[in-house]
């Protein structure tokens, strides 16, 4: 089992930790932008999981705050659980409910 999980619906723990001086960053909480937090980004890039366009959003997003230069080191196996929610984000309720698994 892998150590990148999504522990809730918005909060990842990171495969490799993000360092930052003495501060290790283990765990990232994402929110849902608003529309102006995607200023400069292509919704269809977002979508795509294009790496500058969450590069520029995860920081706008994420608490901790991302750094985007921190956002741009980041372990590609995490980039790809965080561009997962983001682009989930940005799917209807119904779009959502047809994706999803049935229980």
């Amino acid at each position: 089992m892998t150590d990148t999980t999504i522990t809730d619906d918005n909060t990842i723990t990171l495969d490799t930790p993000i360092r930052r001086g003495e501060t290790v960053i283990d765990r990232i909480t994402l929110r849902k932008p608003k529309s102006g937090e995607l200023r400069g980004v292509s919704l269809t890039d977002l979508l795509q999981m294009d790496v500058n366009a969450l590069c520029t959003v995860l920081p706008r997003i994420s608490s901790p705050m991302v750094l985007k230069q921190e956002a741009g080191d980041l372990d590609p196996a995490d980039l790809v659980q965080i561009g997962t929610r983001v682009a989930a984000f940005l799917l209807t309720k119904a779009a959502m409910a047809s994706v999803s698994p049935s229980a």
